[in-house]
């Protein structure tokens, strides 16, 4: 093992150029400076590298083995110069996100518009139940994370990344389908199909039956939102959920939204991330983009 392997460098420079004079231009060094590196390498290796008896420099049996050595250490020097060159430029790396399935669709355009600039950058989104995102935040498990609530915590740096709401859907030959409106009142039969997962969301809606004193009939509960959509679209009961979840099927038309008069509950979707941790160049540049969306 050499104990300076810079000195493969000089030596690959001087084989390259073929003489001692142009490798110290080369390398912005003296003459006397690049022979003396060379003969500290030969001395390490035990073996003359060089056959210096005529004119022109010949590797020798050894000299050829030093040199395909040094020829691969400029390699992955070169190498490791362009990944981190790319790397700088956002051009390549790796971005981390966690998200739940329903918080994942918020994700999607921003992902398509990121892959589009940076088709480099390895994408992970991981599924995770929100209230594990700010431990796996903290933990390093991924770069950002995203949620339905604010985090109170000002080791969480939170940015909002879309608003949207719950909206009561119902299917297309359900007997509310065509009417724009209805109350809440109205509702105290409806077989009501429930997100087996708890949310402040899912509580807001239990407070606004109770405070109406209206039943809230949640006799089947799913442990998906595909579930719940497919469930509500063969008319098997009713739901509240996400319009950006149930957004393509209203408007093909296999589920139709109806508004509940006294409901009309926002939904803010935050992109969090650790407030001081270093970012990544991909993370920078994925916050740059939400940013200019926003």
């Amino acid at each position: 093992m050499l104990n300076d392997p810079s000195l493969l460098g000089v030596f690959y420079t001087v084989v390259n150029e073929r003489s001692f004079t142009r490798a110290a231009e080369k390398l912005f060094r003296t003459q006397p400076a690049v022979s003396l590196a060379v003969q500290r390498l030969e001395a390490e290796v035990g073996e003359p590298l060089l056959d210096r008896s005529g004119r022109d420099l010949f590797l020798t049996e050894a000299g050829k083995l030093v040199f395909e050595a040094a020829r691969q250490q400029e390699n992955v020097q070169r190498s490791l110069a362009n990944q981190l060159g790319e790397l700088k430029n956002k051009a390549a790396g790796r971005l981390s996100i966690g998200a739940n399935e329903s918080m994942t669709l918020y994700l999607l355009p921003h992902l398509s518009r990121f892959r589009r600039a940076y088709p480099k950058v390895k994408l992970v989104v991981q599924r995770s139940r929100s209230g594990e995102i700010p431990d796996r935040l903290l933990a390093g498990d991924v770069d950002y994370g995203v949620i339905s609530y604010r985090v109170d915590d000002e080791r969480f740096h939170t940015q909002g990344l879309y608003t949207d709401h719950l909206a009561f859907v119902v299917s297309p030959t359900h007997k509310l389908a065509k009417r724009g409106t209805v109350a809440i009142k109205e509702l105290g039969k409806e077989t009501f199909i429930a997100h087996n997962v708890a949310s402040p969301y899912r509580d807001a809606v239990l407070k606004a039956f109770q405070q109406a004193k209206v039943p809230l009939n949640m006799d089947i509960e799913m442990p998906t939102v595909e579930s719940i959509r497919r469930m509500v679209q063969a008319d098997e009961g009713v739901a509240f959920l996400p319009r950006m979840c149930v957004d393509q099927d209203i408007r093909q038309g296999v589920l139709k939204e109806v508004q509940v008069k006294e409901l009309r509950l926002e939904r803010k979707i935050y992109l969090v991330s650790v407030a001081k941790r270093p970012m990544s160049h991909a993370a920078k540049a994925f916050l740059e983009l939400v940013g200019k969306e926003n």
